[in-house]
């Protein structure tokens, strides 16, 4: 019994582990990702549409507290 809850327990924590690790892993690779892609969307000479009226809306929002 001794050598099968040890067995179980290793293997319990290598598991474990071994998810975590995937886990940590995909979440790397989706924050690089993202990451790139504001990278070059910021070097574009034009801007998107979004980005515009994020920008329209931040300046508005700022006048706003600005004027209290």
């Amino acid at each position: 019994m001794t050598d099968f809850g040890l067995s179980a327990l290793a293997g319990v924590l290598i598991g474990f582990l071994f998810g975590v690790g995937c886990a940590m892993a995909v979440l790397y690779t989706i924050y690089l990702g993202g990451y790139r892609k504001a990278v070059e969307d910021s070097l574009k000479p034009e801007r998107s549409k979004r980005w515009l009226e994020t920008a329209k809306r931040l300046e508005e929002r700022a006048a706003r507290e600005a004027q209290k």
